[in-house]
């Protein structure tokens, strides 16, 4: 069966910040002159959910909050497996470990051999939902992206070791939220670096998500307030 390119994929990216009080600074790298998907941009990482994401087991779980915005519109058996991917690529990108300390029961895939051979178990319990965006119609790719925030604090690695990333992602570096816009983003990283900045000194999670929806006939704006009070 040939894969449709241009169906939407579940994706997730993660925006982590560190020195969020005196001088905050948000990880980006550079995508190659050649992806498919938004070519020489600088991004946060992140990339789809994998099939294999739903299998992964979290020492914790997403907040409920979050995960009952996460649930909103939306299949509630892919909050795992967002979750999980956030956590995988943040690793397979930068090398930066969001886990805590364990055994893993069963099978260790093999995207997971070196996290796990590291001692660690992927923690979601510190990630909050704060922005999920849809690729409009006509993009070579289409993801239904949803954005999660962290605070540096919880990786269990050097912040400034990268060694072990790979190279999907170039120039790796915490870049001053003051500085940010000197460089060639997308313009949904634009918006949603808008709204992290507005949350530096909130370390709950947001009582409301914003939502870009970019469907075949309309683009709306809405506010995700969990998949609960949606049903109502």
């Amino acid at each position: 069966m040939t894969l449709d390119k241009t169906a939407i994929r579940n994706a997730a990216t993660i925006i982590v910040v560190r020195d969020r009080v005196s001088n905050p600074k948000v990880l980006m790298g550079q995508r190659g002159a050649k992806a498919a998907f938004m070519p020489n941009k600088f991004v946060f990482p992140g990339g789809a959910v994998d099939q294999g994401d739903h299998d992964i087991p979290l020492a914790h779980a997403i907040s409920d909050i979050c995960a009952d915005r996460l649930g909103e519109d939306s299949d509630l058996n892919v909050i795992h497996a967002l979750c999980v991917a956030a956590i995988r690529e943040l690793y397979e990108e930068t090398g930066q470990i969001l886990g805590q300390k364990g055994e893993w029961s069963g099978a260790i895939p093999k995207d997971w051999a070196d996290f796990a051979g590291l001692g660690y178990v992927p923690d979601a319990s510190a990630l909050q939902f704060v922005f999920r965006a849809i690729t409009p119609p006509g993009r070579p790719r289409r993801f239904d992206a949803r954005f999660f925030f962290i605070d540096a604090d919880h990786l269990a690695t050097d912040l400034d070791d990268f060694s072990a990333a790979s190279d999907e992602l170039s120039h790796l570096q915490w870049i001053a939220l003051d500085d940010v816009r000197r460089f060639d983003l997308p313009f949904i990283t634009e918006v949603v670096l808008a709204e992290v900045a507005g949350r530096l000194h909130d370390t709950a999670p947001p009582m409301s998500v914003p939502f870009f929806r970019n469907d075949e006939e309309e683009s709306l704006f809405l506010r995700l307030r969990g998949y609960r009070q949606a049903d109502d």
